[in-house]
């Protein structure tokens, strides 16, 4: 089973994340942020990891910290749980339609983190939240998982439907990049034998 925990704690934010890659989806999140509780629930849930996060941050001042440190977080356990990433597919792209809503979402466990974020907000806020607030949370997942990671929405009018539709072809795209091919199983899907560094 490749499964990680990961402790994050700062003077800003106390985090705690446990993942299994092998799961079937079961989640418990809590972060006091709502919106984001239903996003991360809608990660696991699509790409059948089992995810826990426990998040406790400095809400008083805004939802920026807690957020983008629940994707370092997140991001982190994805990284060790793959470990050296032997047997995986590697390559994941999915499309999500949500109502109005179109998404794209195709990614590379390549170990060279990069975000390519095209997604524009048609409203600032989301409830309490910043619209904004959810590219920090895709780069610093990106940035922590290893991931080559580009987002992009295609068309849509309702902000809860854009938003929604990125994390879940997240979850679609990761679940295909983390699934082991069988012809594979001992070794990197690099010609290099190693993911990271250079092309």
């Amino acid at each position: 089973m490749r499964t990680a925990l990961v402790e994050r704690n700062t003077n800003e934010t106390q985090i705690s994340v446990a993942i299994n890659l092998d799961g079937k989806g079961s989640y418990d999140v809590s972060t006091g942020i709502g919106f984001l509780d239903h996003m991360l629930e809608q990660l696991s849930r699509h790409s059948l990891i089992d995810l826990n996060v426990k998040a406790s941050g400095d809400l008083h001042i805004d939802f920026h910290h807690t957020t983008e440190d629940s994707g370092y977080a997140v991001g982190e356990a994805v990284a060790q749980a793959l470990g050296d990433r032997k047997g995986i597919n590697r390559y994941g792209s999915f499309f999500i339609p949500m109502d109005e809503t179109l998404t794209r979402v195709s990614l590379d466990c390549s170990n060279r983190p990069y975000l390519i974020w095209r997604v524009d907000m048609p409203a600032p806020k989301l409830g309490d939240m910043d619209s904004e607030l959810f590219k920090e949370w895709f780069q610093a997942f990106a940035q922590s998982a290893g991931i080559t990671l580009h987002v992009e929405n295609i068309y849509g009018e309702n902000t809860h439907h854009i938003v929604e539709s990125c994390y879940k072809g997240l979850a679609r795209a990761l679940k295909q990049a983390i699934d082991i091919d069988p012809r594979q199983v001992d070794s990197v899907p690099s010609t290099k034998g190693v993911l990271g560094g250079s092309l």
